[in-house]
């Protein structure tokens, strides 16, 4: 259903206010600005300057270009100032405001270091970071920037690039060696405004989407992997909204079986769920799961344009099919 459609549909639809949900970017600037670049053409000017263009978040890691895509990102307000931009928390971007010193400290007071307890007997074998200002560090942040002792990932059938979450290419990007601790001072303070700024999960009201039945007016909720879906809507978004960083690990932002489907208690109908993270383009209804390039090279960064649920890529030749 999502693949369906052509150029003209956006003309069509543009009575509706349009809305553009794009996958894991994974540090490959080449492909975001492709994709944009698609957008663009596909999207009648008006619509796409006023349009609403949510990003689902892992803008970070496995990719050679990092800090590239944030200076994309970041200008995006100053390019196109009548769009509206919601910059979405994923687990890899957590894990590097965590290195970086960019998250919310805990609501209670505690120190990032009780983070650490559940998972202590992992870090051995994951190799958490040790260097200066491990102490206080969030347990996502020591992982990302450590060196996983196993250098194969066999889920992935590739060789981890520094850490559980490839995190070297994040490094090099910003001129330093993996798991240096001078990533701290690298990092430009305007990026770590936008990773301590990331939002673990955005809520609309009114979002039109296209259905074998016709228009239909939906809530919209975004958020990086899902909704757990043995727990109640309206705790796991007050939760979240809240970004407490006492939890070890957020579920919807590092989950997998467990927010795949969206949650039947509580949940409004109808509501649009729309996650990345998966590494898989899922289509079901109103559950979106647009990741389709998962941070290999060889795959695409794929987005989704609502109303018409047109999937857009980097790699269409757009320009071919007007």
């Amino acid at each position: 259903m999502g693949d369906k459609g052509g150029v003209s549909e956006e003309v069509k639809t543009t009575k509706e206010k349009v809305v553009c949900c794009i996958g894991d970017i994974h540090g490959f600037i080449s492909k975001l600005q492709k994709l944009w670049s698609n957008l663009e053409t596909l999207i009648d000017p008006p619509s796409f300057q006023t349009a609403l263009i949510i990003f689902l978040g892992d803008y970070c890691d496995r990719g050679p270009d990092t800090r590239k895509v944030i200076d994309f990102l970041v200008s995006l307000s100053s390019r196109y100032p009548n769009q509206t931009h919601v910059f979405l928390c994923g687990n890899h971007d957590l894990a590097f405001a965590a290195f970086v010193g960019a998250l919310p400290p805990p609501p209670d007071g505690s120190s990032f270091a009780e983070t650490w307890k559940e998972f202590e007997l992992n870090e051995d074998r994951e190799g958490w970071f040790k260097g200066v200002g491990y102490e206080m560090m969030h347990l996502q942040g020591r992982r990302w920037g450590g060196s996983i002792k196993e250098r194969f990932n066999r889920a992935k059938n590739m060789d981890y690039k520094g850490s559980i979450y490839d995190a070297g290419p994040t490094f090099e990007s910003y001129g330093v060696p993996h798991g240096s601790a001078d990533l701290v001072k690298a990092v430009p303070d305007e990026h770590k405004k936008f990773l301590a700024n990331l939002v673990w999960v955005h809520e609309e009201d009114d979002v039109c989407i296209k259905t074998s039945e016709g228009i239909k007016h939906c809530k919209l909720i975004s958020v990086h992997a899902g909704l757990e879906k043995a727990k109640g809507v309206a705790e796991q978004l007050k939760l979240l909204k809240a970004r407490d960083t006492r939890v070890p690990k957020v579920e919807a932002l590092s989950g997998r079986k467990n927010v795949w489907e969206i949650p039947q208690e509580g949940i409004e109908d109808p509501t649009i769920v729309v996650s990345g993270h998966h590494g898989k383009l899922h289509i079901e209804g109103l559950r979106l799961i647009i990741d389709q390039g998962g941070g290999y090279e060889d795959k695409p960064v794929a987005a989704i344009v609502l109303p018409s649920q047109r999937v857009v890529r980097d790699t269409d030749d757009m320009m071919g099919q007007l």
